[in-house]
């Protein structure tokens, strides 16, 4: 039995990264679990957390409650969860790739370009069906064509961290100007339809949306964790990758074009919203005090605070907003926290 003892404290020892980080990702797994059942309990017809667990679990109850908590408010709570969970790991994946903490696809443009891809099928193209089909092809489009115009634009002998950022910055600053030009020359309908939308809204998140963007992220996660290995390789290093037979500029596109899938279906979902992909990972990292960025705890993180930032634009302000305003308001706090951070140590 001493000897069990000592080789797990041992084991321990030599790995605590890895207790810690375990430790970190069944906290954020149970404070998950909290915001789901308080996410389908609140509401305008309140339930009992009783109530919740009896209906998800199939043991009866009230008809009207199982209508509320499945048809109703389920595929927002099921949508909030994994698209915070895609936006983080696509801001780790390209957090990884640039080695910079503003490396997500919302700041350097990929985000803005997915909005921009669905505002031209929405105001240009003759006859465009909406639905999720629709709006997530159009998303992928000009989701991938930003991102192709953004790595043309920034490659010099690879990929390189922060001439990406400063030429997505550029980009994004480009194709907000075109998004707003977009609107307004759009019919009134479609524009005022647009910008509610653009906003970063989980308001008309039904089943016919949540269940195909989760089907659509359970693919996409599997590229993740295929990628995984490859991107441990890249964050050592493009010599020390290349030195272990890593294609590297192959395996960097073929992860930022997983993010960039990742953000598309996101934004085709419920619009773009801000600053989860740039925190979650960073909050995530602090957290298990690990190398690199903990890809499961980031996807943990982000599903976290979309969920609790979704529940603070329904039920913690005098007007209900769209989620996408609270992550703004989270991520400027975020960024004067990281600013005032890095003052300090810098004196």
């Amino acid at each position: 039995m001493s000897g069990v003892g000592t080789g797990d404290t041992t084991a321990v020892r030599t790995h605590p990264h890895r207790a810690r980080a375990a430790v970190v990702t069944g906290a954020l797994a149970v404070l998950l679990g909290v915001l789901v059942l308080l996410g389908l309990a609140l509401g305008d017809y309140p339930l009992g957390s009783l109530d919740v667990l009896r209906v998800l679990v199939g043991a009866g109850g009230d008809d009207f409650a199982s209508t509320i908590v499945l048809q109703w408010r389920l595929p927002r709570v099921l949508a909030a969860v994994a698209i915070g969970a895609a936006l983080a790991v696509a801001g780790a994946l390209f957090q990884s790739i640039t080695r910079n903490p503003l490396g997500s696809p919302d700041i350097v443009g990929f985000t803005t370009g997915a909005y921009t891809g669905v505002l031209v099928a929405m105001t240009l193209v003759p006859g465009f069906v909406g639905g999720f089909a629709g709006t997530a092809t159009a998303a992928l489009v000009g989701g991938l064509l930003t991102a192709a115009a953004v790595l043309l634009l920034s490659y010099q002998r690879g990929v390189q961290g922060f001439r990406l950022i400063v030429v997505g910055i550029a980009a994004s600053a480009m194709l907000q100007a075109v998004n707003t030009y977009l609107l307004m020359r759009a019919q009134t309908e479609v524009a005022m339809t647009a910008a509610a939308w653009g906003a970063g809204s989980l308001d008309l998140v039904g089943w016919a949306q949540a269940a195909p963007a989760t089907a659509l992220f359970a693919v996409l996660g599997v590229g993740v964790v295929l990628a995984s290995p490859l991107l441990r390789q890249l964050e050592l290093g493009d010599d020390f990758a290349a030195a272990h037979g890593v294609p590297v500029e192959p395996a960097r596109l073929g992860i930022l074009g997983v993010g960039v899938a990742l953000t598309a279906v996101a934004t085709a979902t419920a619009g773009p919203i801000a600053f989860v992909a740039l925190s979650a990972p960073q909050v995530a990292k602090r957290l298990v005090r690990g190398a690199g960025l903990p890809l499961v705890a980031s996807a943990l993180t982000g599903a976290v605070l979309l969920t609790g930032a979704d529940l603070v634009a329904q039920h913690a302000l005098p007007v209900a907003l769209p989620v996408g305003i609270v992550t703004i308001v989270l991520g400027g706090v975020y960024l004067l926290a990281l600013l005032v951070g890095g003052a300090r140590a810098r004196r």
